[in-house]
This record gives structure tokens, sequence and C-alpha cells, in this order.
């Protein structure tokens, strides 16, 4: 198929990698030039505008950072529904809030055509190995049709709902996750102070009920997990802005539907203070560091 993806940022650009691997011609667009010419250096073609790049596109694919972004790209003066006379199969990747992923998608509807809202799990790691997880909200006929494009990136595709539903499921996910990657650095910061060597740490509560994804998978402290972000200084992985954003994405959703969530809310005040700290370049597994660094009476 001709696809075309627009933003190729850390995630865009290894999902058009894996696009052309499964034999697609990507032609991709960013606002950052070098990124589409990274683009190019793998095999894809470039564009110099939206309207450039979707010309003869059968399916289109976004990954940018918000809803503000979404909204432009898809609605805005010279974006992809502005004057679309074919009907490519839509896709967006994007995390944002479910109401912008709502409107889109009715906005879309009144003209014919189907959006999947489609936010991914597994990193940058997950992009680049092809093994992302799609948690998709449209219609089953757009989830069909996108299946084939979302199966060359990732290897669990999931219908959650109707429009919004996988943008719902994308931050009730990360909420999830915060919420465990905190539990779990706050227990090996509390070990460390107490004497009891976080290896044995790690064997004991890999396999016993204090077991989770922040654990066995992404060890927050240094030493047990040897391919975590946590040995390499934190660099690669999920950006602490990035948790935080979602965070922030998940108390508006739950706001909206009156939703208790005290332990998110909470998550997110310690990813705020995080990210004041300047961290927030850094994997959100940093959280381990940042809190060892803390005084008991400092965090609250």
């Amino acid at each position: 198929m001709n696809i075309t993806l627009i933003g190729l940022g850390n995630m865009g650009l290894p999902m058009a990698a894996n696009l052309m691997k499964a034999g697609h011609v990507v032609t991709g667009f960013d606002l950052n030039a070098d990124l589409v010419a990274k683009h190019v250096a793998n095999g894809g073609l470039g564009a110099t505008s939206i309207q450039d790049a979707i010309r003869n596109a059968e399916a289109i694919v976004t990954m940018l950072p918000a809803g503000r972004h979404v909204d432009a790209v898809y609605l805005g003066g010279g974006g992809i529904l502005d004057g679309l006379n074919t009907r490519p199969i839509l896709i967006d990747s994007s995390t944002i809030d479910v109401a912008t992923a709502q409107n889109v998608a009715a906005v879309a509807s009144a003209k014919g055509l189907d959006v999947l809202d489609a936010p991914v799990s597994g990193g940058t790691g997950g992009a680049i190995a092809g093994t992302l997880t799609f948690m998709c909200g449209g219609s089953d006929a757009a989830f069909a049709a996108a299946t084939p494009i979302l199966q060359a990136m990732g290897r669990n595709i999931i219908h959650a709902g109707p429009a919004g539903a996988g943008q719902a499921a994308k931050i009730c996910n990360n909420m999830m996750l915060a919420v465990a990657m905190l539990g779990v650095s706050e227990a090996f910061v509390m070990a460390d102070k107490l004497g009891l060597d976080r290896q044995k740490l790690f064997d004991i509560t890999s396999t016993s009920t204090g077991q989770s994804w922040a654990l066995t998978t992404y060890c927050p402290a240094p030493g047990p997990v040897p391919t975590a972000p946590s040995n390499r200084d934190y660099t690669g992985g999920f950006a602490a802005a990035l948790m935080l954003k979602d965070l922030n994405l998940a108390q508006d959703a739950a706001e909206s539907v009156g939703a208790a969530t005290p332990l998110g809310a909470h998550a997110a005040r310690l990813y705020q203070a995080l990210n004041d700290a300047g961290e927030g370049g850094r994997d959100f597994s940093v959280a381990f560091r940042w809190l060892a660094s803390m005084a008991r009476d400092e965090v609250n």
C-alpha cells in the first residue's frame, strides 16, 4: 500500500521503517526537515506539506505530541480532511484526550470517513522491534481495515470499542503503570536504607505477590534487570515528561466523568515534582533515583 506517516519522532520514524519492511511504500512528513531526511535515508519518500504527503495515500497514520496537534493536522486548513476526495484508512496513534479523538472522528464521519484512534504501548523499544500494543477505538469496519497495517508495527492489536475507547484504554493503562512504578521505586529506596540487597529483594518480589511489569521488566533500581533504562542512566525508554502528560490526561478524563482516582492524582503530583526537578527527559523509572535523593519529609 501507499501509506503516509505524519509525525516522524522517536516513535513515528521506527514505525515508518517497520511499515517499509513489510513492503509498504511510506511517504513521511514532519515539521522537522531533518526527521524527513532520516526517513528518506531509511528508504522512504519525503513530503514538504500535509497535502503533498497524502496525495496518493491509501492509508494515513499520524503520531503527534498532543491533542491540539491532532486537531490541527486533521481539521485545520491544509489538514488531512481539508478537501480530501479519496477514502484512505485513517489511523491516529497519538496519545491525546478522549474528547479530541471523538471530535475528530465525528467530523470525519460527517465526511464519510472513519478515523481509528490507536494509541500504543511499548515505548521506543517496541516501536523499533515492531512489538507495540495498539489499543483501538472506532467502528468495526475501521478496525478491520486498519488491522493489517497495524500488524506491521505491533504484536497485539485490540479493538477497545467506539471512537475514543483507544485513548481511554491508554490513559487507564499508563495511570496504572505510573502508580506501579512509584510503588516499586519506593520499595527499593526503602530496601536500600534498610540494608537489604537489591538483587535479593528482586528475586523474592519477582516471584511473590509484589510482582509487576514495572519490577520484572523495567526495574527502576540499577542492577537486577540489565536491559532496563536504570542501567543506562535512565536514557531512552519512555520520558518522565510523557508520563506526566498521560497522567494529566487521565486526571482530566477522571474529572469529566466523576471517577475517584486518588492514587492517580497523587502520582501526577509526584511526576510533576520530578519534572520540576529537571528529570523530565529521563525515563520515567528515574522516579527511583529522585525518591532516593529525598528525605522522608520532603515528599508528600
